[in-house]
C-alpha cells in the first residue's frame, strides 16, 4: 500500500513527563503520528546525561524521545505557567509523571486545565496513583517491582535463593508506558463520540501487579508449588537451553525427541497436573538427553520437533538475529552527535505508517516555534522566566 499516514497524524501532545515511563508512552504516540511538544528546564531533562553518551548526547535519552519537539519553560514562573495554558488550548493530550500534588500547586492539574480545553485528554502516571495513602511517596521502578510483589514472586522461582535479585531493567516504566498509551487512544477514541475529554491515572503498581497473574491467584486460593520450575534452564553439553511446554504436544515432542516416548503413558506425566507435580523427576530424565548435545545441536532437534526453545542470548545477539533483520526493528535516528539506531514499535500495521521521527531535539531546540504559535515569542529568548 502507497501512501499511507500515521494513524494519529494531527494529534498534538503536550509532554511534561521525565525519566522512562512517561517519555516511552509519549514516544509511541510520536511514532505512530503525533507531534509531541516536551517541555523541559533549561538544563534539560536528566536522561540527558544517562549513559551511553558520545558528542554530549545520550542515545538512552534519545530512544526514548527522538520525534518529539523540544521546548524550554520555566514552570515555577508566571510566564511559563502562562504558556502552558495557551498551549493547552491548543492540544489534545497532556502527558506527565510528576509526583501526585505537584501539578495541582502549579495551577496545571486537569481539573485546572478542563475549564481552558474540555476537550483535553490529561494522563497522570506515578508509581502508587493519584490518590490513597501511598500517593505521594517517591516512586522509581526498582521501588515498584518490590513494593507489587514482582522480585518475591521471582525469587520464589529461583530454587535456594533467599536474597531478592539485583535488577537494572525498568519492567515497570515500560509496562506502565504502554498501558498509558492503550488508555490515551481508548480516550482518544471516547471522545470522538463524546467530545469530551477526560482524566487518565495510570498505576506503576498495579501494572507491575498484572504481570503476576499465578501470584495475584495464588493469594487468594492456595497453588500447590511444582517440584521444579516448569520454565527453566535445561542442561546441555556446553551450557544452557530452555525450553516450554504448556500443550499436551509439545510434551509428547519433547519427550520423544528424548528417547523417553515411555514417559507418556507414565502415572506421574500423564496430565498437566501430574507432570507439575513431578517436574523434576521429568526434566531429569530429559536432561540425560540433552547433557550429551551441545546447545546448537539441542536446539536444531527439538526446533525439528516443533518444541518451543531457545538459546540463553545477550541483548546484541537478539539484535543481531536475521528475523529482528526481516522485521526491521531498528531505525536509523540521528542527534547532535550523529547518528544511532533505536528500536521500532513491535507492531506493524497494513493501513498505517509506524516508526520513529528521523531525529533527537536539542535542549530548547523548538522554544521560538512553539512560542510564537502562541503570541509569546517574547518569552524564548528568556527560556520563559
Amino acid at each position: 500500500m502507497t501512501g499511507r499516514t500515521k494513524a494519529l497524524q494531527g494529534i498534538r501532545v503536550l509532554d511534561f513527563s521525565t525519566t522512562i515511563a512517561g517519555p516511552h508512552c509519549t514516544r509511541m504516540l510520536s511514532d505512530m503520528g503525533a507531534e509531541v511538544i516536551k517541555i523541559e528546564t533549561e538544563e534539560g531533562e536528566t536522561m540527558r546525561t544517562r549513559p551511553p553518551v558520545r558528542g554530549g548526547c545520550s542515545t538512552a535519552f534519545g530512544g526514548y524521545n527522538v520525534g518529539k519537539k523540544s521546548v524550554v519553560l520555566d514552570l515555577k514562573s508566571a510566564r511559563g505557567t502562562e504558556a502552558v495554558r495557551r498551549l493547552v488550548s491548543r492540544v489534545d493530550v497532556l502527558v506527565e509523571n510528576f509526583r501526585p500534588g505537584v501539578m495541582r500547586r502549579l495551577k496545571l492539574d486537569h481539573e485546572t486545565l478542563r475549564q481552558i480545553n474540555p476537550k483535553l485528554i490529561y494522563c497522570s502516571i506515578s508509581g502508587y496513583g493519584q490518590t490513597g495513602p501511598s500517593a505521594e511517596l517517591p516512586a522509581y521502578a526498582p521501588v515498584i517491582h518490590a513494593a507489587s510483589g514482582y522480585d518475591r514472586a521471582h525469587m520464589a522461582y529461583q530454587p535456594g535463593r533467599e536474597r531478592p535479585d539485583y535488577c537494572g531493567i525498568y519492567h515497570a516504566d515500560i509496562l506502565t508506558g504502554v498501558y498509558a498509551y492503550g488508555a490515551i487512544t481508548s480516550a482518544l477514541y471516547r471522545r470522538e463520540k463524546t467530545g469530551q475529554g477526560q482524566h487518565i491515572d495510570t498505576s506503576m503498581l498495579e501494572s507491575m501487579l498484572s504481570l503476576t497473574l499465578t501470584e495475584v491467584q495464588g493469594a487468594q486460593f492456595p497453588i500447590k508449588q511444582p517440584q521444579r520450575p516448569m520454565f527453566g534452564p535445561m542442561e546441555t553439553a556446553d551450557g544452557y537451553v530452555i525450553v516450554a511446554i504448556a500443550s499436551e504436544k509439545t510434551f509428547q515432542s519433547l519427550v520423544n525427541v528424548a528417547g523417553h516416548g515411555e514417559y507418556i503413558a507414565d502415572p506421574r506425566f500423564a496430565r498437566y497436573a501430574d507432570r507439575r507435580d513431578h517436574w523434576g523427576d521429568l526434566m531429569e530424565g530429559v536432561e540425560t538427553w540433552s547433557r550429551a548435545l551441545t546447545s546448537q545441536q539441542c536446539l536444531a532437534e527439538l526446533n525439528r520437533a516443533g518444541v518451543p526453545c531457545s538459546a540463553y542470548r545477550t541483548v546484541a545477539e537478539a539484535m543481531a538475529d536475521p528475523q529482528s533483520a526481516h522485521r526491521g526493528i531498528l531505525a536509523e535516528v540521528s542527534d547532535d552527535a550523529g547518528p544511532f539506531k533505536v528500536l521500532n514499535l513491535p507492531f506493524r500495521m497494513s493501513g498505517a505508517e509506524v516508526g520513529p521521527g528521523p531525529r533527537v531535539a536539542a535542549v530548547g531546540e523548538h522554544t521560538q516555534e512553539v512560542l510564537q504559535e502562541i503570541g509569546m515569542s517574547d518569552v524564548a529568548s528568556a527560556a520563559a522566566k
